[in-house]
């Protein structure tokens, strides 16, 4: 039997839609960082599997550290879990502090039920919470909160510039890569090690990538800034004065190349080599330009666009991962990197 081409049933009102949109559909800016080859791919490729942290995700989104320890929270956490199961990613907790001290709000970091077992998932503390426990001996603690959430490891955020900004902030004794050599000559407990917001400058990189650690996440500028944050909670004097220390810092793409020469300077390979690309990240080209320029292992991270969705419902936030996932399948096939 002879085939015959495919009706097209909406053709009448797709042309006229054309029509109608091709004033409205002009373009001028060009996105410089991608080479468009629309010849070498078909609709269906699928993703690759990313090996990271020891464990295979589907998904290279990681679900950055955000919040805890109210009502509210405990929805959001639970949605965002459950988001990393059904996608297969990666989560990162909100700051555990309250933990150490009491089981209050336990159930609002509870999650290993709803993730599953199969993808990474760390607690969260604050470098000048490791100092502190270090110096009164009391490392049992993080212990017991790594068995008490079955976690894969601890995420320690250095944050010296919101602690600074914060009306109540703790002040560090000494450096926080002296506190981290130390946690780690002490406790087997695998580490990630991330920024609030500024970004790391490419001295700090280079000595986080000596360490041994699992990766390092980059909270870059143009994300969520916790000194601005703090700031913003301060008195009118304060935030008249310190208000530009938020507009110092380090972008993502500048990250990736520190990392870049890092790895050309020292010619060996780097003790930690893997990384989770956040911080201004708006989109899946932003991940996916990261994870494609980087020469390490890397995935992307996001916070507030996914606090923002999370907030809403489980739907609105499984419709806008989805489609970021359908977003990045178009990258893999269609784009590749300009160098």
């Amino acid at each position: 039997m002879k085939e015959e081409l495919k009706k097209d049933p909406n053709a009448d009102q797709r042309k006229s839609d054309h029509i109608d949109l091709a004033f409205a559909s002009q373009t001028s800016n060009l996105d410089e960082r991608f080479s468009y080859e629309p010849l070498f791919g078909s609709s269906h490729v699928e993703l690759p599997l990313f090996h990271f942290l020891g464990k295979t995700l589907q998904t290279p989104i990681w679900c950055g550290s955000m919040t805890g320890g109210t009502e509210k929270a405990r929805k959001i956490n639970e949605n965002l879990a459950r988001a990393c199961h059904d996608f297969q990613m990666g989560m990162g907790l909100g700051s555990c502090r309250q933990l150490l001290e009491n089981d209050d709000r336990l159930a609002d970091f509870d999650l290993r039920k709803i993730i599953g077992d199969s993808q990474p998932f760390y607690a969260n503390l604050g470098i000048a919470q490791i100092e502190q426990i270090l110096c009164l001996k009391k490392l049992d603690q993080v212990d017991r909160l790594v068995d008490k959430l079955q976690v894969d490891g601890l995420i320690v955020h250095i944050n010296p510039l919101q602690e600074w900004m914060q009306p109540e902030g703790d002040r560090l004794n000494q450096t926080p890569l002296e506190t981290l050599q130390k946690f780690l000559e002490k406790s087997d407990i695998p580490l990630i090690v991330k920024e609030v917001g500024q970004g790391f400058g490419k001295e700090s990189l280079r000595a986080l990538m000596k360490l041994p650690i699992q990766a390092i996440e980059f909270a870059a500028h143009g994300g969520t800034n916790f000194s601005k944050l703090e700031l913003l909670r301060s008195n009118s004097i304060q935030l008249e004065l310190f208000q530009n220390i938020a507009f110092i810092g380090h972008s993502a793409v500048e990250m990736v190349s520190y990392v870049n020469e890092i790895i050309q300077e020292e010619k060996s390979n780097p003790v930690c080599n893997q990384f989770i690309i956040s911080g201004g990240i708006k989109n899946f080209l932003d991940g996916y330009y990261g994870m494609q320029k980087i020469h390490a292992n890397a995935i992307y991270g996001q916070a507030s666009s996914l606090l923002k969705y999370a907030q809403e419902s489980y739907d609105t936030l499984h419709d806008y991962i989805l489609n970021q996932k359908k977003g990045l399948q178009l990258a893999y096939t269609y784009f590749k990197i300009k160098e």
